[in-house]
This record gives C-alpha cells, sequence and structure tokens, in this order.
C-alpha cells in the first residue's frame, strides 16, 4: 500500500524534485517503510510505500518501461496477479514475486486505457508517457484507494491525500462550503469536488488525462444492464459463492494466517467472517470477530423490525467456525465527540456517522493492538448478493406483469406480514409526484422525510446554493421515495460510494488495512447481471443471498426478518458529553464558514433539551443521530479547514 504524489511543471521552473519531495514526506504516515521519486527536470513524481504484501518486498519506487518512455506510481493490490501474468506472456517464474505496480504497468503498457478492464483490484496510480507528453491519472471502479488533484497556473499536482497539496503555496488551505453543504444535506458525493477548495479528486471508475493544453476525463466502467428473459447460468447460487469465495480469498493476500473482521447479525459481515474462515482453516489460520454490543440492557422498544444486541446472532455464526474468535465490544459510553482532532487529521473529511465512528473505531484499535494488519468487512453486501430485491415491485408494475405482482404480494403478507398500504407504496410510490408522495405520508406515518428534519442545513444556505435542483440533477430524491429500477439503483449507490479516504485514514492511524470482499468487482458485475426476480421470490426478500450463503451461515441468521440496530446504546455517549459538545458547538458557531452552513441555533437547542428516553423513536433519531451528531462532524471539519478557532 502506498501513498503517492507528483508535480508538473510547464514554466520550467525548478526544485520540482524538492517540492514533489515535500509532497511525500507530508503523507508519510500513510507510507512509513520507504519512499523513492522519479524526475526528468520539469516532473516529479514518487510515492510513500507501507509494506502490506508479500511481493512490497521488492517494489523499490516508481516502476519504468524498458524504454524508459513510461514511469508510473501506483497505489495497488491486484487481486488477477496470475491472469495478467498469463495474458501478457510474461514468465510466470521471473514475476512470481515481482510487486503489483510492476504487473499493472506492463498492463498499461500493453493494452493502455484498455487495461482497465482487464485489472481486478482496488488501485490509484498516476502514469508518465514520455512519447504522448501526458499524464495518466486513474481509480479502481469503487475507489478504495483515494487520488486527488489541483490544476493550477502554470503546473499540475496530484497526491493520495489532499495534504501533500497542501504543501505547495499555490494551493489554499480552506474548505470546500459546497462540497461540505451537499455532506451536510445528505447528498451522495458526486463530480470531482473534494472537501478541500481548488481540490479535486480522481472520481471512482474514471480515468484522468493531463497534458499542458489541460484536463480531461472519462468512466471507464460501464457494467452491462441484464435484458429481461436473457438465459443464464443454470445455477445463479453456485455463481455467487464461487465469486465470494474467490473475491474474500483474494483479500486474505498478506495475512500471514490471521485477519481481523467486522461481524454483525446480519448477512454481509457474517458471509465474508465466515468465507474467510472457511478458506483459512486449510492452513490452521485464524478470524477476529468483533462485534458491537450495547453497553447496557437495550431499553424496550416498541419497534419490532430492529435487533437491539446483534451479539447472539453474531456469535451463532461464530460458533460454526472453530476457528474464529469472538470478541464483544461495548463502546455506548463513549463520547461521539472524541478524536474529532485526530479523524480530521487522517481522514480529511466529516465523519458521516459519529455514533457508529465509536465502535468502528475501536474495532480498528483492538485489530492493530493484536497485530493483525487486516481487517475485513462487508460494507457492499446489500448491492451485490445480499440485495433485498424490493424494486422487483416497480418493475412488474412497469412490465404489466401483474400475475407475478400478485403472487409477490401474497408472498410477502406469508413471509413478512407486511399490509397492503406497504405494499401499495413500495410498488407505485416510485410513480407518484413528491408533493402527493409526502402527503400519504404524512397521513400514514405522521411525518415524512423532510431534509430540514434529519439534517443540519442551514435553510438559507439550502436556497443560495440551489441544493434541491442539484439533488435532483443527481438523481437524488430529497423525498426518498423508492427506486423503482434495481439495475440503475445499484449502480447509482456504487458509482457515488467513495471509501478512499476512510481506508487511507485507518491505514495511517492504525496501520490497518480496510478490504471489502463485497466490494470486488467480479462479484459486483456477477450480482449485477443476476435478475431483479431472482432477488424476491415468492416474497423471499434476498433470495439469492439466502440460498447461496445456506452452506456457510446458520439458519438463525439467514431466516432472522429483523434488521441490525448498530450502535443502539449511542445516546449514552452523547448524552455524558453533553457539556463538552456545549463547548464544541461554540467553536463551531464562531466558525463563519459553518454558520453560513448549518442551521446553528437548532443544534443549540437540540443540545440543550436533550431527551430522557424514547431514544428510538424515528424522529429523535433523525433530530439527534442524524441532524445533530452529523452537523456537529460537518462543523468541526468546517472550523478546523478553515483555520478557525484552533
Amino acid at each position: 500500500m502506498t501513498a503517492i504524489a507528483g508535480l508538473w511543471r510547464f514554466d520550467g521552473q525548478p526544485d520540482v524534485a524538492a517540492d514533489c519531495s515535500r509532497m511525500l514526506a507530508a503523507q508519510k504516515i500513510y507510507g512509513p517503510h520507504h519512499g523513492a521519486q522519479w524526475d526528468n527536470g520539469a516532473l516529479a513524481i514518487g510515492r510513500q510505500l507501507f509494506r502490506m504484501l508479500p511481493e512490497d518486498s521488492a517494489d523499490r519506487g516508481p516502476v519504468e518501461c524498458r524504454d524508459g518512455q513510461m514511469v508510473m506510481v501506483a497505489d495497488v493490490r491486484l487481486d488477477n496477479r496470475e491472469e495478467l501474468i498469463t495474458a501478457l506472456g510474461l514468465s510466470a517464474e521471473k514475476f512470481r514475486h515481482a510487486c503489483d505496480a510492476e504487473i499493472l504497468l506492463a498492463s498499461l503498457n500493453r493494452w493502455s486505457e484498455a487495461a482497465l478492464d482487464r485489472v481486478v483490484g482496488d488501485f490509484a496510480f498516476a502514469l508518465w508517457d514520455e512519447r504522448r507528453q501526458q499524464l495518466m491519472l486513474a481509480r479502481d471502479f469503487m475507489g478504495q484507494k483515494p487520488l486527488h488533484y489541483h490544476w493550477g497556473k502554470n503546473f499540475f499536482a496530484f497526491s493520495s491525500m489532499a495534504k501533500g497539496l497542501h504543501t505547495l503555496p499555490e494551493i489554499p488551505y480552506a474548505p470546500d462550503e459546497q462540497t461540505v453543504a451537499e455532506f451536510v444535506a445528505l447528498m451522495p458525493q458526486s463530480g470531482p469536488g473534494s472537501f478541500f477548495q481548488d481540490i479535486s479528486r480522481v472520481e471512482q471508475g474514471q480515468i484522468v488525462i493531463v497534458s499542458r493544453k489541460g484536463v480531461s476525463k472519462r468512466s471507464y466502467w460501464n457494467p452491462r444492464r441484464p435484458e429481461r428473459g436473457e438465459p443464464g447460468p443454470r445455477d445463479w447460487v453456485e455463481g455467487v459463492r464461487h465469486h465470494l469465495d474467490q473475491a474474500t480469498r483474494a483479500r486474505l493476500r498478506g495475512a500471514n494466517g490471521a485477519v481481523a473482521s467486522h461481524l454483525s447479525s446480519g448477512f454481509d459481515s457474517s458471509a465474508v467472517t465466515a468465507t474467510a474462515a472457511r478458506l483459512l482453516a486449510a492452513e490452521g489460520g485464524r478470524v477476529t470477530a468483533f462485534t458491537s454490543v450495547p453497553s447496557v440492557d437495550p431499553e424496550a422498544d416498541s419497534n419490532d423490525w430492529r435487533i437491539l444486541d446483534e451479539g447472539p446472532l453474531a456469535a451463532a455464526t461464530a460458533a460454526l467456525y472453530p476457528n474464529v474468535e469472538h470478541v464483544l465490544l461495548r463502546t455506548g459510553h463513549i463520547s461521539p465527540f472524541d478524536d474529532f482532532d485526530r479523524t480530521f487529521y487522517l481522514y480529511e473529511r466529516p465523519k458521516l456517522n459519529p455514533c457508529n465512528w465509536v465502535w468502528l473505531r475501536q474495532i480498528t484499535q483492538e485489530a492493530h493492538d493484536r497485530k493483525l494488519g487486516i481487517v475485513l468487512h462487508g460494507m457492499m453486501g446489500d448491492m451485490t448478493f445480499s440485495y433485498f430485491g424490493m424494486q422487483l415491485l416497480p418493475e412488474l408494475l412497469r412490465q404489466g406483469r401483474w400475475v407475478r405482482l400478485a403472487q409477490e404480494y401474497v408472498g410477502l403478507r406469508r413471509e413478512t406480514g407486511v399490509r397492503l398500504r406497504g405494499f401499495a407504496g413500495q410498488t407505485f410510490g416510485p410513480y407518484l409526484p413528491i408533493g402527493l408522495w409526502n402527503r400519504l405520508k404524512t397521513h400514514f406515518h405522521g411525518y415524512h422525510e423532510d431534509v430540514f428534519h434529519h439534517t443540519a442545513i442551514n435553510p438559507q444556505r439550502f436556497a443560495e446554493m440551489n441544493l434541491a435542483a442539484r439533488a435532483k440533477a443527481r438523481d437524488h430524491d430529497l423525498s426518498y421515495r423508492p427506486r423503482k429500477d434495481s439495475f440503475a439503483d445499484r449502480k447509482w449507490v456504487l458509482s457515488r460510494t467513495d471509501p478512499g479516504n476512510n481506508n487511507k485514514g485507518t491505514l495511517g492511524g492504525w496501520g490497518v488495512d480496510l478490504r471489502d470482499p463485497t466490494a470486488d468487482r467480479r462479484l459486483v458485475e456477477y450480482c449485477l447481471s443476476i435478475p431483479t426476480d431472482q432477488y424476491l421470490v415468492n416474497g423471499v426478500a434476498r433470495a439469492v443471498g439466502k440460498a447461496a450463503l445456506r452452506d456457510r451461515l446458520p439458519d438463525a441468521v439467514l431466516d432472522e426478518p429483523k434488521r441490525g440496530y448498530q450502535a443502539s446504546d449511542w445516546h449514552i455517549g452523547l448524552t455524558g458529553a453533553q457539556a463538552n459538545a456545549v463547548i464544541e458547538l461554540d467553536q463551531i458557531a464562531g466558525c463563519d464558514a459553518a454558520a453560513r452552513t448549518l442551521d446553528i441555533p437548532r443544534l443549540q437547542g437540540l443540545l440543550e433539551d436533550l431527551p430522557t428516553r424514547d431514544w428510538h423513536d424515528p424522529l429523535v433519531i433523525r433530530a439527534y443521530r442524524l441532524a445533530l451528531l452529523r452537523g456537529m462532524s460537518a462543523g468541526h471539519f468546517l472550523r478546523k479547514a478553515s483555520g478557525s478557532n484552533g
């Protein structure tokens, strides 16, 4: 794993090598083991290495083609090394110990941009082409590795993290208020903007070409939509099992027989933990699985669709595998405001869910303390094998498949007890006007989704920035109506998920590499090719996942109708930190950028009037878990990035 950086000056100004060295030094926390760079007088590129893979011992720095016409720095883990070596006709013996960057360069040299349709793995790289006098920057389709850049007057610079770019005096150090406002309004990150002013990010699944004339970019990841009636494999289930095994095996590389994992009561992390345990058992390897559980007995909950303590179901999964050590973590008493300064430095972006960050950080710390350098998780499982498939209902309506639609209603009544109005909302909701949808929600539930209820965005700023129109242009429905197209929905979520900064920050802060088998390109594309009517069958949601995981998860997990509610005791840490939160909010209010972006009076009122009960009430959750905590996270980022009051 690597932090990369580069600087190209178009005006012949000297000292590009020295400037690049400073950019790398600023990122040394993400690559402490070895630094190296290359320059030709006008251009300098380099990398800081964090050894995580067996072949990293062969990584000497920027890699060059034999003719010297191409040189590259890469932050990369290739998951199909052997396949690429064979396709390139390279000597398996010679390249067995080659670093991944060397194989990636050989692929780009042979196939140019088309190589990115052959490469499987997590990567961000910069390739200098001497003949064409251009740079190519690219990231993997999910953006697991970060890469930022700045086009300035007479120069272009890039680095893994923004702190590398901020060593250059020409680049301002200030927040990008547009991006932060969109974050506060819960709009998915889209477009090249980063959280810092005048710093862009290479978007996930994109290629950026840089020449003296300017910057151009294009997407290279375009999965194919399955056609209705198109013949598929005889057994989708076996295909899912194969791809999940393959994806997990690839992410065990460099584990040395021991990994950590997240383990909840749900399908995704359970599938990853179980699969890793099965694969490691043959070599005597072990998995340490961490589950966050409440610090105190959960309060009585009137909602019967949530699991407030995920420990028992997680334990049922762990008990199936003798090589799994199950560790329960109780973190509800910890303040969600702890570590705000450190997370700002490491991640260079506000945390989306501070209440979840409490237990996520503790898992990372425990993995670090146990010298487990790899933590597996299943963040993208809902978009792959455990997809619910409820978009089938509006698809059936659109296609006029009334018999199948009626069958699914009967099945859902039997399996989940869904009422007719819930079924109708899921089926007809995507086609209703927003105003009518909101009126129906208010009539039946007493409230509807309103951006000003569950976020802390300043209404005036929301209007000034025309965020409603921006959301619509990005296909983001602020009323959160059900979506009507399974394929488009999943592709939309995948293309707007950018975990790069989070992964790099965790590596820099704890020396832990976060890896997600459910985000494997081969698995993702296979699951996208499965017709929606395979995911919802006779009222059984996630039918593909349930069938595929029967060979590795307990029935109690697979047949549990409720969903886990992580950090169900989040309010304990919040109430215990009320005094410190008031101090933090006072500092946030003193920052002009934060005062413009956030509804400060509302946040102050929420802090002054903390509830004493009903913390699981949806309206309380929207006000405190969502609006208050996320607003405080964004406000802290704004004041730190603005250099305001410390």
